[in-house]
């Protein structure tokens, strides 16, 4: 039989008591967020953004290299045609795309992006370069002189130079004018 004497003295616990092991990864310091007021209590007033709603859209990111319009022709024509246009215009799309990827390549970044929209039986075809070039509106000429392509443009925002094309998903047939028979 033991008794409580024979288990030995009571030692405290000793000082100071044991701190946990460092984290492995140090935390990481919260991230700035940006400001919606200004130092006086006013908002600021941000650019405004290209905003989406109730559409179908697509997206594709490219390397910006030489192959960049072979694929983006490819990978755009395949989203579209899951759309179901059958009366779009394939050759001027693909045009569209190939000219404006290509111009996209030619501002010198490393990657690129296709953006695709459709709306009321017109798809948009929006590239961004991702970087700052300098517009050339030679191409846009160039797209803008195509059958089915409504209106073109480009601007230059925070996310680099976007160019874009809006083509008509269901072009109108055109009246055909006869001559005139000439009377003698």
């Amino acid at each position: 039989m033991t008794s409580p004497e024979a288990k030995g003295p009571k030692v405290p616990p000793s000082y100071p008591p044991r701190t946990p092991p460092p984290q492995k990864k140090p935390m990481e310091p919260p991230r700035p967020q940006p400001a919606t007021k200004s130092a006086d209590g006013m908002p600021l007033r941000t650019r405004p953004r290209m905003v989406v709603r109730n559409r179908r859209t697509a997206a594709h990111p490219f390397r910006a290299d030489e192959w960049a319009p072979t694929k983006a022709v490819r990978q755009v024509l395949e989203t579209v045609r899951g759309w179901g246009y059958p009366a779009l215009n394939e050759e001027d799309l693909a045009s569209a795309v190939r000219l404006l990827v290509t111009s996209a390549v030619a501002d010198g970044g490393k990657r690129l992006s296709v953006h695709l929209g459709d709306q009321d039986r017109k798809v948009l075809v929006a590239v961004l370069s991702h970087t700052t070039g300098a517009p050339d509106q030679t191409v846009l000429g160039t797209v803008a002189m195509l059958t089915t392509v409504d209106s073109v443009g480009t601007d230059t925002g925070e996310d680099g130079r976007r160019m874009w094309a809006v083509l008509d998903g269901e072009p109108r047939r055109r009246p055909v004018h006869h001559a005139a028979a000439v009377r003698r």
